[in-house]
């Protein structure tokens, strides 16, 4: 039987990408009590890193927004395998920390932020409904343009 969650994310056309294996040393998730700290995740299409490059200075915001809506998902991924396969058990999204690779000059980092914003309230309703950090960088692992990190409550 398809939980909510699963059957939310297919109505939105949304695909989950399986949990990626991290490429240094660290782990995808630790779990305290119901909290779930998901690591950074930076967005993937085809298997490779997309988008690449520097807000302000050729990737448009709603590239960059379309980049971390694909963090959010991935970050799912691993917080599927966190909650025992059923996402029906998160309770509430915490807090999203979106990292912004951007031009000195750039400040439109909350709006890049809120492709992952935007997709945990369209996922999770009102339990989707977060604190939030944007903060611009000057480079990301694999010139992404973008990573995000969450943290995550399960019943």
């Amino acid at each position: 039987m398809t939980g909510k969650i699963e059957a939310r994310l297919a109505e939105l056309g949304l695909t989950l990408p399986e949990a990626g294996t991290p490429i240094a040393n660290y782990i995808p998730f630790t779990i305290t009590g119901t909290t779930v700290y998901v690591s950074g995740q930076v967005p993937r299409r085809d298997g490779a890193i997309w988008p690449t490059g520097k807000l302000g200075a050729g990737v448009a915001v709603a590239t960059g927004q379309e980049g971390a809506r694909a963090c959010f998902l991935a970050m799912l991924g691993h917080l599927k395998v966190a909650a025992g396969g059923d996402l029906d058990r998160v309770k509430r999204v915490l807090r999203i920390t979106g990292y912004v690779s951007s031009t000195p000059d750039f400040t439109d980092q909350p709006l890049v932020v809120n492709g992952a914003s935007d997709a945990a309230v369209a996922i999770f309703g009102e339990a989707g409904r977060h604190a939030r950090t944007a903060i611009g960088v000057s480079v990301l692992p694999g010139d992404a343009s973008v990573e995000v990190e969450g943290i995550f409550e399960l019943s």
